[in-house]
């Protein structure tokens, strides 16, 4: 694709670029003179043009975070990247580049408008994230296959397409195949979907459309049932409890076994191990059906403590702003009174009063803060020790029942042991006639190999357990720490701003105290 500028040096966005575009779109005169003066924040920035600069790639746009507009037509970009920070883009133009496939755009869950106009691209892809679509021009490129038109059915708010341009627009159907398989669509190339074009359509491929829609219905159900039980699987994190209503964690415990597999050839090892997986998930699905329990529990306290402290909030606000009423009431025009006053000392008798009143509001003001401080500090040591003595109950009875599966494994390891033992025995005395693998033979070569060999399986099985116990202990406790810590930093926070409110209050009413210039009358 040619450009007048080939010859000339490609570029890469960099700062000085970035700086100067900024400054060429933004305010203009003294507004202008005096933003370059200070520095423009690209945080700032809401549209951005970069177009006809000979850009071949794409960079350095991370910190305009907060863009919604970005124009990058008529350069030399070969690949999208690097927009992966523009979460807040709702348009943007890529047309006129040498683009060839579709990419990069997965964070963009916002955009309204893409323009790639006039590049390389062959197939119409990797668009799965941009659900907000309305406008998509994709004219000029190489796609070929009318087939490629039924991915952009998932885009339900697509409403403007232009693919002229294409060699797929040479199919003498279509525009029909686009109207019957793009049903919302109203503009297509530039031209007015007709009713009439539409209702054709579906009658020629009624058929394909139904068979389609029933596969796209069958795609949603299988999609939501997938999203709900990815839904369900997050709640029984924050619970701790993932995959403990199974037996997710007795399977874990032999993925990485290669010893249990051979110990299963050995008589009455099945059996065995049967029971032990019944009662091991049995003791799982207890912990699992606790865990939601004191989960709700937890929220239940969390919810509470949030509704006592809005409470004692709103008192306190209710109070302040009634107390600062009655002052203002009190003092209504009283500046304007002492500043009409001919006689200087009772002006100055009236001036005090004022200042006095001043200093009585600022004394309540910051009596009202500390009496909530207190209140506060005490609706907060309460939480933070139910929160802790919830989570201590939990851990503790978390522990009680992974000390039952450990009890299960111990029962279980010294049965297996026996097993093993005695069918040494009998291989010895050449009793034992049942056919066996030669990986399993070889560990009854001695009592120490096949001793060894359960003994690490068992080992195997104790550390799972250990973790899993471990990795509930560290998250319930953490939870706890983040959270005691979040409402004393928010507290801390909430006070500081409080304070700075009722001194910004003060020092405003005695600026305007300031400003009278009694003496001089």
């Amino acid at each position: 694709m040619s450009r007048l500028y080939d010859s000339i040096e490609p570029n890469v966005i960099d700062e000085e670029m970035l700086q100067r575009a900024v400054e060429e779109q933004g305010p203009r005169e003294e507004a202008g003179l005096l933003a370059k003066k200070e520095g423009i924040n690209f945080r700032d920035v809401k549209e951005l043009q970069l177009d006809f600069r000979n850009i071949l790639k794409i960079d350095n746009l991370w910190q305009f975070v907060n863009l919604t507009k970005l124009q990058l037509d008529n350069n030399i970009i070969e690949k999208i990247e690097s927009l992966e920070c523009l979460v807040n883009l709702v348009w943007l133009d890529l047309s006129f580049n040498n683009i060839e496939i579709i990419e990069g755009l997965d964070t963009l869950v916002k955009l309204q408008d893409l323009s790639l106009f006039n590049n390389r691209i062959s197939k119409i892809e990797n668009l799965d994230a941009l659900q907000e679509l309305q406008v998509f021009s994709i004219g000029n490129n190489a796609i070929q296959t009318l087939e490629n038109m039924i991915y952009l059915r998932k885009f339900k708010n697509l409403r403007t397409l232009n693919l002229a341009g294409n060699p797929v627009c040479e199919n003498e159907v279509y525009a029909m195949f686009i109207a019957a398989h793009l049903p919302d669509l109203v503009y297509l190339d530039f031209r007015l979907v007709e009713d009439n074009m539409r209702e054709m359509a579906l009658i020629k491929y009624q058929y394909a459309i139904e068979e389609m829609r029933q596969g796209e219905t069958l795609a949603l159900v299988k999609q939501e049932a997938l999203e709900a039980r990815e839904k369900e699987v997050e709640y029984h994190k924050s619970a701790y409890v993932e995959y403990l209503n199974g037996p997710f964690l007795f399977d874990s415990m032999y993925t990485e076994d290669s010893e249990a597999s051979k110990l299963l050839y050995l008589p009455g090892v099945p059996e065995l191990l049967e029971i032990y997986k019944t009662k091991f998930v049995a003791i799982c699905q207890n912990l699992f059906e606790y865990g939601l329990k004191q989960h709700e529990k937890r929220e239940a306290e969390v919810t509470l403590f949030y509704e006592c402290l809005h409470e004692a909030l709103a008192e306190n606000q209710e109070q302040g702003t009634k107390i600062m009423q009655a002052f203002e009431e009190k003092n209504e025009g009283v500046l304007d009174k002492i500043q009409s006053i001919s006689d200087t000392m009772v002006a100055e008798v009236k001036l005090t009063e004022y200042n006095e009143d001043i200093a009585k509001l600022t004394e309540t003001l910051m009596t009202l803060e500390m009496q909530l401080v207190e209140q506060l500090e005490e609706i907060i040591k309460d939480f933070e020790r139910n929160i802790l003595d919830l989570v201590s109950i939990f851990i503790e009875n978390e522990q009680g029942l992974m000390a039952q599966c450990r009890d299960l494994e111990n029962y279980h390891h010294e049965k297996l042991l026996e097993i093993a033992i005695s069918t040494l025995e009998k291989i010895v005395k050449s009793e034992f006639d049942e056919e066996m693998p030669d990986d399993v033979r070889m560990l009854f070569v001695d009592k120490d190999t096949i001793v060894n060999a359960v003994n690490a399986s068992h080992d195997i099985h104790l550390l799972k357990i250990d973790n899993r116990e471990d990795e509930i202990i560290t998250k319930a406790n953490g939870w706890a720490s983040a959270l005691i810590e979040k409402v004393h930093k928010d507290e801390i926070h909430r006070n500081r701003s409080r304070v700075m409110e009722i001194n910004q209050y003060v020092d405003h009413l005695h600026s305007e105290t300031d400003s009278l210039d009694i003496l001089e009358q």
